[in-house]
């Protein structure tokens, strides 16, 4: 069996010098040379490349460890270095691997390059699925379907960025709590100090705001459509990926749409102060709009404070309920001064409960829209500062934009997500190999399994919760679906089942 300074040597080696991995890979590749007996550098440096090839399945990777092994087991070598070393150093000259070097050429772009594989909302089909995996990507997945529900001003850049600093951050206190890691984080030493914060999942993530970044389509000049522009606005419409964004110059700002079994949702909402303004805003907005006047539906709520009390109305406009429902939702928020107009075309099929949430996502959009428009303050994208690359580059913490500090990338937590979701292994005696591509694709709609799941699991909840307990209640829930493993150091990285059959389960019921 390996001793705990057997795993911390490993990890030092496999972690710095010239052929260094990232620390999550790292941990993985430890896991696989235990499962072949493979434990210690001594024992790493007595094998064959062969057998090393077998153990970690990249020829490469397994020449390097060899070498980097027998040459640290040499008089004078680094390898006697105290284990309470730390486990990733950099360079102080070296560029952070989380600094965001450079954007697509527009923000638009850069949400549109980190698109994650469509929700899978098949309740039917949800209850049949298990996934196979480890804890991180799992939190991960968990904390960028939370972020949709307690931060929905949030772009995708920065809720992949915040979800994966809960990952590292989670991932070194458990570092801790195994003795893989020792001393201070970089948060206790103060390296985020004066740098603004956000709960996620219980963390407190240090952040740094993106200001004036504006992902959303531009607004541009309303003009009349002909039928067939009309008839491709419907078509636009149809897209479940089309951003949100501001309508025009009139003020309305407009979710981005959701469609489920061919009916399509879309919400506005807009600042009125009065129910005579809301009705006028009502009537310009249905009589400059062709595709909203051929809807099979219009819902309705609007929100204005009176003399001595806060004066409001709804209208369900065939959709039964619908009106009381969203109304519901501006109740909840505290929402005044505000019209919202939630659109659905119905696709023939009916949706049953499904639709109160839909409704429930697209309104929560279109709201903090207007909000942002509004101009009200805490509502800037943000990213995820990794405080720990910071402290080992030495760089300073200053505010402004992220011009050389070192941040999360969302770029590299999506890459890492959409790997991280396979099936069960298949029996041993399987004679039936799936190619790498095939592999790929099914990881990817593991992937949209998993988020569709979480979906229903927050908007079963986020009408009867605050944003602030519905984030502290997500972490119980992880926890109470999350992979078995082994406990202790034998158990870091390792694999296990995630129902989601499991998930489903912890949503509310009624």
């Amino acid at each position: 069996m390996a001793t705990q300074k057997d795993v911390q040597d490993l990890l030092r080696l496999l972690t710095t010098g010239r052929n260094k991995v990232p620390m999550m890979a790292a941990m993985g590749r430890v896991k696989a040379l235990q499962a072949a007996n493979l434990r210690s550098i001594s024992q790493i440096a007595e094998s064959d490349l062969p057998t090393l090839t077998t153990a970690i399945s990249d020829e490469k990777a397994a020449k390097a460890l060899l070498s980097a092994c027998k040459a640290s087991l040499k008089p004078g070598s680094s390898s006697k270095r105290p284990a309470t070393e730390s486990l990733s150093s950099f360079s102080k000259k070296q560029k952070s691997t989380y600094e965001l070097s450079k954007e697509p050429q527009t923000p638009a772009e850069l949400e549109a390059s980190l698109a994650l594989p469509e929700l899978i909302n098949d309740e039917e089909k949800l209850k049949e699925v298990v996934i196979y995996t480890n804890r991180a990507p799992l939190v991960l997945a968990f904390a960028v379907g939370l972020l949709s529900y307690t931060m929905p001003e949030q772009p995708l850049s920065s809720k992949l960025s915040l979800g994966q600093a809960v990952v590292s951050l989670n991932s070194r206190s458990k570092a801790v709590s195994l003795g893989l890691q020792s001393g201070k984080g970089a948060d206790e030493e103060g390296w985020g100090k004066g740098q603004p914060k956000v709960r996620v999942m219980g963390r407190e993530v240090s952040v740094l705001k993106r200001s004036g970044y504006e992902w959303r389509e531009a607004p541009e000049e309303k003009k009349e459509q002909s039928e067939e522009e009309s008839t491709q606005v419907m078509a636009r419409a149809s897209s479940s990926t089309e951003p949100s964004k501001i309508e025009g110059t009139s003020g309305w700002t407009v979710s981005a749409s959701v469609t489920s079994k061919k009916s399509t949702f879309v919400a506005r909402s807009i600042t009125v102060t009065s129910p005579f303004e809301a009705r006028s805003e009502l009537q310009k907005l249905m009589a400059s709009n062709a595709e909203l006047r051929e809807a099979s539906h219009n819902i309705t709520a609007w929100r204005v404070s009176g003399d001595h009390r806060v004066i409001e109305d709804s209208n369900d406009d065939g959709e039964s309920s619908g009106g009381r429902h969203i109304l519901g939702l501006m109740q909840a928020d505290d929402i005044v001064n505000a019209l919202l107009v939630v659109t659905r075309w119905y696709g023939g099929i009916m949706l049953g409960p499904d639709r109160w949430r839909i409704m429930s996502q697209v309104s929560r959009d279109a709201l903090s829209q207007r909000l942002r428009v509004a101009g009200v303050v805490g509502l800037e994208a943000l990213w995820g500062l990794d405080l720990e690359a910071m402290r080992k580059t030495d760089a300073p913490v200053t505010g402004g934009t992220a011009g050389g500090m070192p941040i999360y990338q969302p770029g590299s937590a999506r890459s890492y997500i959409l790997k991280a979701f396979g099936s069960p292994p298949p029996a041993a005696d399987s004679k039936k190999k799936k190619s790498g591509a095939a592999l790929d694709k099914e990881r990817e709609e593991n992937l949209g399994l998993l988020l569709g799941a979480l979906d229903l699991l927050f908007s079963s909840w986020a009408d009867h919760l605050s944003p602030e307990e519905l984030d502290r209640r997500a972490w119980s829930w992880y926890v109470q679906v999350r992979p078995d493993v082994e406990s202790g150091v034998a158990g870091w990285g390792g694999k296990g089942e995630v129902k989601l059959v499991d998930i489903l389960n912890l949503r509310r019921k009624g």
